[in-house]
């Protein structure tokens, strides 16, 4: 028991004057002294210790490389404190004033790993979305060498599915209102083919072709009598160009229910 007070005391002790040495360095005019203990922090993972200290003597660095190196640091460290928000303001910060500064790399791509970092969910807006790929762009084109271009492609290929299934979403909602207040299986259609040929790499292009051809179909289901024929062989146009794009598609069987229903109808108008 003995032992265990002294451990405990002994931590105690520690630990208030670690306290009063960060009260001791806030209050000091010693901006040299502050920099370096910021470091310290820093690299101990006491980030908001570090961004006290470094928002300290930015102003007073300012020009300076040692300016440079705080305003990068005060990114880093918020960025890692997970406040993508205020990193951003300082990485944006940095490559105002020095563009073609030591830290500008790693600047440049860490405003788009913090937009990326506060990328929503694909059914809320997606402005900050799309920021996060203009700022890849913007990096890939200013650091073409980098060695952090392969990870921008990465994610901007990640923010492009999201884009993707976003379009996917409004497409389908549009299928499902069917024609609820007007013919929404049209509108399905021009959504999906617009997202197709926007992001023709997603991973979601299958899914997209194959709800354009099940919208096709029920437009002709659900269509007068004088429409039917012209939409029914377009049903049946645009099946051939779903298999023939994915012959082993998981929608195959469902397809070609698609495919026989249309050809009954044609071919019982021909009748």
């Amino acid at each position: 028991m003995k032992a265990k007070y002294l451990l405990i005391l002994l931590c105690s002790m520690v630990l208030f004057t670690s306290c009063g040495e960060y009260q001791r360095l806030v209050k000091s005019t010693d901006n040299d002294l502050k920099f370096a203990k910021a470091k310290e922090y820093y690299e101990k993972g006491k980030y908001l210790e570090a961004c006290t200290l470094l928002e300290a003597v930015v102003v007073p660095f300012r020009g300076t490389q040692k300016g440079e190196e705080a305003l990068f640091l005060l990114g880093s460290a918020h960025y890692k404190n997970k406040d993508y928000i205020a990193a951003r303001s300082y990485f944006s910060g940095y490559m105002r004033s020095s563009p073609r500064g030591n830290f500008a790399e790693e600047s440049q791509s860490h405003v788009g790993l913090c937009y990326y970092q506060d990328s929503p969910e694909a059914k809320l807006d997606q402005v900050g979305t799309k920021k996060a790929i203009e700022e890849f762009d913007k990096f890939m084109k200013g650091f073409p060498n980098s060695m952090h271009v392969a990870e921008a492609q990465s994610k901007r290929q990640e923010l492009n599915d999201k884009l993707a299934y976003k379009a996917y979403l409004n497409s389908r909602l549009y299928y499902r209102l069917g024609n609820y207040q007007g013919n929404n299986y049209r509108s399905c259609v021009i959504s999906a083919t617009n997202a197709l040929r926007e992001f023709p790499e997603s991973i979601y292009r299958e899914e997209l072709s194959f709800l354009i051809l099940k919208a096709k179909y029920r437009q002709a289901v659900e269509s007068v009598e004088s429409k039917k024929q012209d939409r029914y062989h377009d049903t049946i146009d645009e099946y051939y160009n779903f298999i023939q794009e994915y012959p082993d598609t998981e929608y195959k069987k469902e397809a070609l229910s698609i495919l026989e229903d249309s050809q009954k109808h044609v071919g019982s108008e021909k009748r």
